[in-house]
């Protein structure tokens, strides 16, 4: 064993005396594009269940949200993993194992299949939605991650510009000012919409199957926001592949699930997706081309003909195409 997870071990031993002396196979999990690393421990007896240890840094801001934000999704029924400890002081957060199937791990199977997986989905994310920005107090809201409001939104577009459309495509793009001005009005129309609470990187390899039931990861982001921009992120989810009927079918379920009229869901919904699509591509780049994680890469071309199709059934967003095609 690495000296590393010999010491996370002894760590863990520690904190649960109970295990000293259990043989544990320890396993890292790599996966996704964050500085926080995760571990499987698998105990020999079969009587203690299989746990993962989060080792977090203190680089990115919503790290040390992880707990708080899994206590208060608990308080709201929302499927989310026991934390069994938890050490400030060692970054190190103890958790329950949901296992290894995540809802991009069925992104071949038949639609039969996925659809009721991306509908347990959806129910999950009704409960966070479900939470108005107006019934959150200012101190609830000061211990989330900023809220998307206007500049929120122009900071995603300023990311996706420079990272994907001049990093990446080496556009010059100053002379561009129709598509300039829809990125104005699109921040500018999606920060009047009234918020509620979001998960912010609402995506399948986020979202783990266990017996039917959706159990979701990765929610530190937590904040308020447009439900549409949640939507968006599993719908358009450049990881999958959903046609333009399943998402149809699925937005119904969604608009029936929470009584809301599916054609205004369906326009605020495409305008988030081009704000969660360029958001996810100016990712891509910076993490392949900056940060050494080249395997983002593979994900830009699912990326662009996704934000294509949302500015093709979306009329108004059609001048943002000159800014990546």
């Amino acid at each position: 064993m690495p000296p590393e997870q010999e010491a996370l071990l002894i760590l863990t031993r520690q904190q649960f005396p109970e295990l000293e002396g259990v043989a544990c196979e320890v396993e890292p999990i790599v996966k996704g594009g964050s500085d926080r690393h995760f571990y499987r421990f698998t105990w020999a007896d079969e009587v203690h269940p299989p746990m993962v240890l989060m080792v977090y840094t203190l680089a990115r801001r919503d790290n040390p949200k992880f707990v708080p934000c899994t206590r208060r999704l608990a308080a709201l029924g929302v499927n989310v993993p026991k934390i069994y400890a938890f050490c400030e002081q060692r970054l190190c957060v103890w958790l329950q194992d949901l296992g290894r199937d995540d809802l991009h791990a069925h992104h071949l199977a038949d639609w039969e299949e996925r659809r009721p997986l991306y509908e347990a989905t959806l129910r999950e994310a009704a409960k966070i939605h479900s939470v108005t920005e107006a019934s959150l107090s200012a101190e609830e809201i000061a211990a989330m991650e900023p809220e998307f409001n206007e500049g929120m939104y122009e900071w995603e577009q300023n990311y996706f510009i420079e990272h994907f459309v001049r990093g990446h495509l080496h556009r010059d793009v100053d002379g561009l000012t129709e598509a300039h001005a829809v990125l104005a009005q699109l921040r500018q129309r999606l920060a009047k919409l009234p918020r509620c609470l979001v998960h912010r990187d609402f995506q399948s390899q986020n979202v783990l199957m266990r017996d039917g039931a959706a159990w979701l990861v990765d929610y530190q982001g937590l904040r308020p926001g447009l439900a549409e921009y949640d939507l968006a992120s599993l719908l358009f989810d450049p990881y999958v592949v959903i046609s333009r009927s399943e998402r149809h079918d699925l937005l119904t379920y969604y608009a029936e699930l929470r009584s809301l009229k599916l054609p205004e869901l369906r326009e605020v919904f495409h305008l988030c997706a081009a704000q969660r699509l360029m958001q996810a591509l100016g990712a891509y780049a910076n993490l392949y081309r900056n940060q050494g994680k080249t395997h983002f890469e593979q994900h830009i071309p699912a990326g662009v003909r996704n934000l294509t199709t949302v500015c093709e059934e979306a009329p108004e967003l059609s001048p943002l195409l000159t800014l990546f095609t």
